[in-house]
Formats: structure tokens, sequence, C-alpha cells
């Protein structure tokens, strides 16, 4: 199968979806971050407080403005307005974070990267925030969880 983003020369191009149809388009993808116990115990019930302020609240804002700058980042990404941008953040463990970035918009391609970029963005803004207490900070598990809308759908299982 050929590479949507190279042309018949093998030369990078944009992928023209002039033709394509406008649906509406979502995704959510999600990153996780194990939290070494001098931050975790940190964590009170909603937050992360520290010197340079909610780390939570921090990375949420991070996150939405990272995933609305995605095709100035990924060269073949196209431009667009974003209609839905929400990122959540919770402990899904006592020592890990689990992000959880959700896109969506009615257009002719899909927000499946803006989805991956808030979650890693937000992600990389918790570590930002936290490592002045401890760099023992592991980021894993980015993935895209779910993309509906476009020529195929997606919905992972839990892994």
């Amino acid at each position: 199968m050929p590479l949507t983003h190279l042309d018949d020369k093998d030369q990078p191009r944009m992928v023209d979806v002039s033709e394509k149809n406008v649906t509406l388009r979502t995704a959510i993808a999600e990153a996780r971050v194990h939290l070494p116990p001098i931050i975790a115990e940190r964590f009170d019930g909603k937050d992360i407080p520290t010197k340079k302020g909610a780390v939570f609240q921090t990375a949420i804002i991070a996150g939405i403005m990272a995933s609305k700058k995605t095709s100035e980042l990924i060269p073949m990404c196209h431009p667009i307005g974003l209609e839905k941008c929400a990122i959540d953040i919770e402990m899904s463990s006592s020592d890990e974070v689990l992000v959880t970035a959700t896109t969506r918009l009615h257009h002719k391609t899909g927000v499946e990267m803006e989805a991956l970029t808030a979650a890693s963005v937000a992600a990389l803004t918790i570590y930002d925030m936290c490592k002045g207490l401890s760099q023992e900070m592991v980021i894993h598990g980015l993935r895209l969880v779910e993309k509906t809308g476009g020529k195929s759908d997606l919905l992972r299982s839990e892994s």
C-alpha cells in the first residue's frame, strides 16, 4: 500500500483532501506519567500543587494550546479549526497520571494528530512542572485510543 504523503515520484506532499466529504471527526488519545513517591504524595485529591502552580490545570491549558498548533509542528498536517479539545487528567493509580485528550471537528481530514499532540504536551507539562521535585518521572503509553468519522474508524480495547 503506498504512503499517502508521497507522490508518484516518492517526493513528500500534503495529502489532497479537496474531494473528501466533510464529516464529524473525533479522536481520543492518551499518555501516562509514572510519578515517583515524592511527587505522588503531593496529590491532594484534585491536583498536584507546586511552587510553579497547579500542575494538572497548567497541563490542561498547555495541551489545548498545543493541539491548536499541531500543523505548525508536524509538517504534513493540515491546518484545521478545532471545534473541541478537552483534556482530562487524573491519577489512575497511586503513582500514575492518565492524560486523555479528546478532539473534534467537522472537516475533510481527521484530528488524530491534534489529540496525540495535546496528550503528549500535557504529559510533558506535568514533567516540567514537577521536575524540581524529581526527574524520576517516566512518560509512556502515548497512543490513539479512538477515532471516528474518516475512511476507517478505530476503537482500541484496554491494554
